[in-house]
């Protein structure tokens, strides 16, 4: 009997340890992925689709966790963070991936892209993909491009009908040298800042206004702390789907495909996303009290802009900036 109860219990400590070895197997890989952006903008929207994308083609071996709303920092404290390894994915705007991957910047030159479908497809062409494999060198694995939409001005002190309106407002901006550059010459004060902080800078009067997408306008509530609103298109905002290598290089080649395509996939929603929130939000803003303004001359800023448009020609190459202005 002592012998037989020695054997069962011999027996129940093996199934235990089989089972526990068999949870432990299936157990997911959970990467990070961390951006300043909320769960219902745009590219929100994308990443949640990109999260489920890999969970089920994976059969939820690997698990993407999203960490929205800056909850891990700005964009460039996540970008360092992908270098060192304590992050693993983020969506940030190029104008800040600029900081690590300089040649991404010809994308901030202002009035470049004629609309969203032209954006794209330089994003997706050669021009982009040509830009995207330099992020390597600098500890970061570019997976795909897209973009958030053309960035509008909104303030807090008056109309802007054109450029002279511009002149004295303090504005806040990416921290983006072409940014700066070009706000610069319009006369404005620009104040680079991280997205998280803005809100409050707006409603203490730090800063009297911020250019963004509308979507990025409205999921940030930034008509709650804003009088006025001008549709100036004046740039527009492509975002970059990066990944740490050490994280990338991990996968298996299928799964690096997997990635790779996903991300391209939760781009083309973001785009789709983008639509649907622009023909709304205007609207949505003027009903929160905005004063809208969207009849703009473009080309008086443009030719307030003419001797940085001469500078940023020097420094990219014009026929670099008319390769991606014939893109069809």
């Amino acid at each position: 009997m002592k012998i037989l109860s020695l054997l069962r219990t011999a027996m129940f400590g093996t199934a235990l340890l089989a089972t526990a070895g068999a949870s432990f197997a299936q157990q997911p890989k959970v990467l990070n992925l961390a951006f300043v952006g909320r769960t219902t903008a745009p590219e929100g929207i994308a990443m949640t689709a990109f999260a489920e994308e890999i969970k089920t083609k994976t059969n939820g071996r690997i698990e993407i966790r999203l960490h929205p709303g800056g909850a891990l920092g700005g964009d460039r404290e996540v970008l360092e963070g992908l270098q060192i390894g304590t992050v693993d994915l983020t969506v940030p705007s190029t104008s800040v991936i600029a900081n690590f991957v300089p040649e991404v910047q010809v994308f901030d030159i202002p009035f470049l892209f004629r609309d969203f479908d032209h954006a794209q497809a330089v994003l997706d062409g050669p021009i982009g993909q040509e830009i995207l494999a330099k992020f390597k060198a600098k500890g970061l694995q570019g997976l795909a491009f897209g973009g958030i939409g053309f960035r509008q001005l909104t303030n807090s002190k008056r109309p802007v009908n054109g450029p002279e309106d511009v002149k004295g407002l303090k504005i806040r901006t990416q921290e983006n040298q072409i940014h700066l550059q070009v706000w610069r010459a319009l006369g404005a004060l620009p104040t680079p800042m991280a997205l998280p902080e803005v809100f409050t800078a707006l409603q203490q009067g730090v800063v009297d206004g911020q250019e963004n997408p509308i979507g990025a306008i409205l999921n940030n509530k930034f008509g709650q702390v804003q009088k006025y609103l001008t549709i100036t298109n004046h740039a527009f905002t492509p975002i970059g789907f990066v990944m740490a290598p050490r994280a990338f290089e991990a996968l298996s080649p299928d799964d690096r495909q997997l990635f790779l395509n996903a991300a391209k996939h939760a781009m083309a929603i973001c785009k789709d996303e983008v639509a649907k929130v622009e023909k709304t939000g205007i609207e949505e803003l003027r009903k929160q009290g905005l004063q809208i303004v969207e009849k703009v001359d473009t080309a008086k800023f443009q030719e307030l802009l003419k001797g940085t448009f001469a500078d940023l020609g020097k420094r990219f190459g014009e026929a670099t900036i008319a390769r991606i202005k014939d893109q069809k």
